[in-house]
């Protein structure tokens, strides 16, 4: 394939990857499997997949020791991040949960101004200010009407800052060491595993396992489906793309979940909510254009 048919291709695969990462949130809701305890086999059946592509492809662990503990800790946030966003669609369902991790833009812009020095324009401030305002509008009627409500958004919006540490020891890793995209995704795999042992053991011990032949095919459709086609073709077309089209199409996977829980699950959205959904996703849209840009 040369460069222009695959730019071609580029944005209908990164809309696909984003709606199949939606999808993924069907089977968190449905599978009788604990929030920290599916994503530990979500992570463990990815890696199993990164090993065995990166030995077929001759791709190697990194060498130095800091960059295999920074990639493994990107990994333990990414393991944690899942768990918590698994317990945000449990209580408040896909569509708000998906929006509240898509917030880690707001946590990377954060961290860059805190920790990086890099400058916050007004643009930022302007897209925070109507993020906050889109989550309210978001979280007013929920916080009346659902009882888990408190839970689901802390849960959503904490997730968001591990995704967004998670991302950060990434760029961190690939500082020291610069590590093919298979043994990164193997060590972000690991990290993640060994973060969740532990909290699934205590808070998921009654339900650590798939029990039936069904919900383990769906397992595995998670772990092999949404953690590495989904991921590998989102990871494969934003370089092909503009940076001003790849944050709007970005966008398609909470909306895709919003959708999912609205048409298929049939969680009540009022207007109220659908515009503050708007408003949000125009913040998010804003926050990833300046991210992308030094």
């Amino acid at each position: 394939m040369n460069h222009a048919t695959a730019n071609h291709h580029a944005a209908p695969l990164l809309v696909l990857g984003c709606i199949v990462f939606g999808l993924g949130s069907l089977i968190v809701k449905f599978v009788p499997v604990g929030a920290y305890a599916i994503a530990f086999w979500r992570l463990a059946v990815a890696a199993v997949i990164f090993w065995l592509v990166g030995r077929f492809f001759g791709q190697k662990i990194p060498k130095s020791k800091k960059a295999l503990k920074l990639g493994l800790l990107s990994g333990a946030f990414l393991g944690l991040d899942l768990a918590l966003w698994h317990e945000s669609i449990y209580a408040v369902g896909p569509g708000i949960s998906t929006l509240l991790n898509s917030l880690q833009i707001f946590f990377l812009s954060a961290i860059g101004f805190f920790f990086f020095g890099e400058r916050q324009s007004r643009l930022q401030v302007a897209s925070l200010f109507i993020a906050i305002c889109g989550v309210a509008l978001i979280g007013s009627p929920e916080f009346g009407q659902n009882h888990h409500a408190v839970w689901g958004f802390a849960s959503g919006i904490i997730s968001g800052a591990l995704l967004a540490l998670s991302m950060i020891f990434i760029r961190e890793t690939h500082k020291i060491e610069r590590i093919p995209l298979f043994p990164m995704m193997l060590l972000v795999s690991l990290g993640g595993m060994a973060a969740l042992i532990l909290p699934a053991l205590i808070f998921n011990a009654d339900s650590l396992y798939p029990t039936t032949w069904h919900d383990v095919g769906l397992i595995l459709i998670y772990g092999a489906v949404m953690q590495c086609l989904a991921w590998g073709l989102i990871a494969y077309s934003v370089p092909l793309l503009s940076l001003t089209l790849t944050g709007l199409l970005l966008l398609t996977e909470p909306v895709a979940a919003l959708l999912i829980d609205y048409f298929w699950l049939h969680k009540p959205i009022n207007a109220l909510q659908w515009a503050g959904a708007a408003l949000t996703l125009l913040a998010i849209y804003l926050g990833s254009l300046k991210n992308k840009h030094p």
